[in-house]
């Protein structure tokens, strides 16, 4: 392969900086510690900090706007250098210049949340009404405000918050970049049929969609194995991190361990009972996919390594400027601003798609500036390649529709983040199924269903685990077997008996684990709600598309459940989640009378 080539698959960070150790980088990072400094001596002027009363008068309502300008204007600059810096350090575990300088960065972010916590504080104890009354700038914020409201009633002692603010450096962040670092920088030894090979952990976690049966588990013992060398140190830092966690919620006064994460995603109790009811309903359909992918196979019952296993005759595999055309073509079926869109991110080289030693495996989408963006991902030539990339260039787009948004307006609760990605990646899938011959329609089903399986499925096996994992961390710290034995626990719940053989690993393979609190039920509200969407969308095309940017662009201004309410969803309703089920049961049915019956 040619460095021309090579470049193709990497992409291109020049147009932020030359470089970590560079003059640009160093005058960025210099101007956001004097943004910093600055925003602290203006809270000081100001008075910043919770308040004993909450009258608003004209004096409050200047220095507020004065602060919230102040404040958008720092995380604008904060985003650019955090963004710039992961994009170095999760495509090269060894790069230790760009670690370096994320530490530094990590430091400033302590002041950073210091300063935002008092920030919230004053604004949550005011008159929030009187104060949008007031303001035009206060009233676009209106939902920042609200937000501010309910974490200020939330607060410990302005000395536990700053104090927690540091410790989570020490603790939260060094936890979870020793998993980060660790993962990256895994070998396996995998007995392949053809001889041993050395992979890094991503690849081989690839090889589970691999056609022989024997590569697969072969990939899977050797897995296994891995996670089991490294259990001893990733269970000390799940440990540290959600007892951390458990110990914060608990001092904010939280009755439970999911309720904080409800803010934070934009939803309530009774959205996330409604969805979750609907889920687990759907199991057993999901059971019945399950089954019939293994009689397409010849087997008795499907193991953990046959899950993402081809089925049908060979799909296409793309390469990557096939990848390209196929995105660009198909986004344009949709609409020529999404299909002009993709086509610049690739020319302009927003994609890192090359797996490598020390990439970091998965798939994101980061935010550089407004409306641009970086994706990483590891494009091993499928279709699930092609419809992460779609899905990632969702998240991409979901960017640029916020560009004129300030800050702090983005601040897209996950839930939401996902809506974009499934839609991007249901156009995806739908322009395949149309060009795909009828002997590969089965595997084109399988493609989707995995994916189906991965959200709603896996992703409550998730959830349960971390519940458990919280339940058990109250008193003491979790053993690697008790571990094992929650995830297995969970996988049980979800999959059904049927499963031949479990993952009592994946607790230490997923990194989300290790950062956010309860990170997982997002991804089903995501897949769910978009699905929902692209119904809405074959029904209404034209009505929809004149909504949907605006949709998109203001998801930072409101809750999932009053913006779901423009398209008429009641994201509260059990029976709005069926509906959206039920197109992945017709998708289940459709598999199920594709296998040949003999």
């Amino acid at each position: 392969m040619t460095v021309q080539e090579i470049d193709l698959l990497r992409w291109d960070l020049s147009p932020f900086f030359p470089g970590p150790d560079s003059a640009e980088f160093d005058r960025a990072y210099h101007a956001l510690i004097q943004d910093i400094e600055a925003v602290s001596a203006l809270q000081e002027t100001h008075g910043v900090r919770r308040r004993a009363g909450d009258e608003v008068d004209a004096a409050f309502v200047a220095a507020f706007e004065e602060v919230l300008a102040a404040w958008n204007a720092l995380k604008e600059r904060q985003q650019l250098l955090l963004a710039y810096l992961g994009c170095l350090t999760t495509t090269d575990a060894r790069d230790d210049a760009s670690r370096a300088r994320q530490s530094q960065l990590n430091m400033q972010a302590v002041c950073v949340d210091k300063l935002y916590t008092r920030f919230v504080g004053w604004v949550g104890t005011s008159d929030i009404e009187s104060l949008a009354a007031q303001s035009e700038l206060a009233k676009d914020h209106t939902y920042l405000l609200w937000k501010m409201q309910q974490q200020a009633r939330r607060q410990m002692p302005e000395g536990e918050e700053e104090l927690a603010a540091e410790l989570g450096t020490a603790g939260l962040t060094g936890w979870a970049r020793l998993h980060g670092n660790l993962s990256a920088l895994l070998e396996v030894i995998v007995a392949l049929p053809e001889g041993d090979v050395t992979l890094p952990m991503s690849s081989v976690r690839a090889l589970a969609s691999h056609p022989d049966r024997q590569a697969r588990k072969a990939a899977f013992e050797a897995e296994i194995r891995t996670w089991e060398g490294m259990a001893i140190p990733f269970a000390a830092a799940l440990n540290g991190i959600k007892g951390f966690q458990q110990t914060v919620r608990r001092r904010r006064g939280y009755t439970d361990d999911v309720e904080p994460t409800l803010l934070a995603n934009g939803i309530n109790r009774a959205a996330l009972d409604a969805m979750q009811t609907a889920c687990v309903e759907s199991f057993p359909d999901f059971r019945r996919y399950m089954a019939a992918k293994a009689k397409a196979m010849g087997l008795e019952r499907l193991a953990w390594y046959d899950l993402v296993a081809p089925v049908g005759a060979s799909a296409k595999r793309y390469s990557w400027p096939e990848a390209e055309a196929f995105i660009v073509e198909n986004f344009g079926r949709y609409s020529d601003r999404l299909a002009e869109f993709a086509a610049r991110t690739f020319e302009e080289r927003w994609t890192d798609v090359e797996p490598r030693m020390g990439k970091q495996g998965g798939a994101y989408c980061t935010l550089l500036r407004p409306g641009i963006s970086r994706i990483l991902m590891n494009f091993d030539g499928s279709f699930n390649s092609v419809s992460t990339l779609a899905h990632e260039l969702g998240h991409a787009y979901h960017n640029l529709n916020l560009k004129d948004r300030t800050s702090l307006q983005r601040g897209t609760p996950s839930t939401l983040a996902e809506t974009a990605s499934i839609f991007c990646e249901t156009l995806a899938f739908e322009a395949a199924a149309t060009q795909v011959r009828p002997d590969e329609r089965l595997a084109l089903l399988d493609t989707v269903l995995e994916r189906n399986l991965a959200v709603v499925v896996d992703i409550h096996s998730r959830f349960l685990l971390e519940r458990g994992v919280f339940a058990k961390r109250a008193e003491r710290d979790l053993t690697v077997p008790e571990l094992n034995d929650l995830m297995m626990e969970a996988q049980r719940q979800t999959y059904g008996p049927d499963l031949e053989l479990l993952h009592p690993y994946m607790w230490a393979v997923k990194g989300h684990y290790y950062n956010s609190v309860f990170y997982n039920y997002p991804y089903t509200f995501g897949l769910l709600f978009g699905l929902g969407l692209y119904s809405i969308y074959q029904k209404e095309p034209d009505s929809f598309r004149a909504e949907y940017d605006e949709f998109l662009s203001s998801t930072g201004t409101a809750d999932a459940h009053t913006l779901a309410s423009r398209f008429g969803i009641d994201t509260q309703s059990v029976e709005f989640w069926r509906s959206s089920l039920d197109i992945i049961r017709g998708q289940i049915s459709e598999f199920e009378d594709a296998v040949p019956t003999t």
